[in-house]
């Protein structure tokens, strides 16, 4: 057994890191019992609830297995999280792809029939965005301006069919952005939506709402690949 301990400040995922990297790499056998989490939080440097949540993140996507009043054992060697994460982008892409045809005529709409009033509320959420403190508050922020533009376009099924699915974008939008490999839109490129909206301009609203959802889209495409997204629960 090899661990190291974590570096001061580092999450439950570093824990999780060592874990399977130490089970990857055949220090715990399949079928071997696990040291008992005092020890483990010990080698490790960290508090035992930390080792307590990595041991059932990996336990939940199956490489452990709890028993109770026994202990802990290895149950495969193979870490399925590349596999789950792109699970994972492979559902994005459909939440991205029903964006990307809101978002689009919202934005035509907006740009020919917001007031005022709308645009100063648009101002406020695009701020909100921007100071958004974490990826759950970020995901809520960035959905909000998102069904703003869509209720300055005055198109009341749009504006229902948005409000039904803003749950599910923030979620993709709290997901995305914890997801490093793919890089989320910027406060610049949703400001360019707000200023064709404000310049009254459909053709560059419509420009600026697709420069914010189809780089996305190419990066969850070739991060999924096509096997990945065929075999991706719907």
């Amino acid at each position: 057994m090899a661990l190291n301990p974590v570096p001061t400040g580092s999450t439950v995922d570093a824990v999780l890191d060592q874990l399977q990297s130490e089970i990857t790499g055949g220090g715990w056998k399949v079928g071997e019992r696990l040291p008992g989490e005092l020890h483990l939080a010990g080698e490790l440097g960290v508090s035992r609830p930390a080792v307590r949540e990595a041991i059932r993140a990996l336990t939940h996507i199956g490489v452990l297995e709890v028993r109770r009043g026994d202990g802990t054992y290895v149950r495969s060697r193979v870490d399925p999280r590349p596999m789950l994460n792109g699970v994972a982008r492979s559902t994005l892409i459909d939440v991205f792809e029903v964006q990307l045809a809101y978002d689009v005529q919202a934005a035509r709409l907006a740009a020919r029939r917001r007031t005022d009033a709308d645009l100063a509320r648009l101002e406020g959420l695009l701020a909100a965005r921007g100071a958004a403190a974490d990826d759950r508050e970020f995901g809520e922020a960035d959905a909000r301006f998102h069904l703003g533009v869509v209720e300055a376009g005055k198109n009341p099924l749009l504006v229902e069919a948005y409000r039904y699915f803003d749950g599910r974008l923030g979620e993709a939008m709290a997901a995305l952005r914890a997801d490093c490999a793919v890089p989320e839109a910027t406060q610049e490129a949703h400001g360019a939506v707000l200023a064709a909206v404000a310049a009254r301009d459909p053709e560059a609203a419509e420009r600026a709402a697709r420069a914010i959802i189809e780089p996305t889209l190419a990066v969850l495409d070739s991060l999924v690949g096509p096997d990945s997204a065929e075999e991706a629960p719907r």
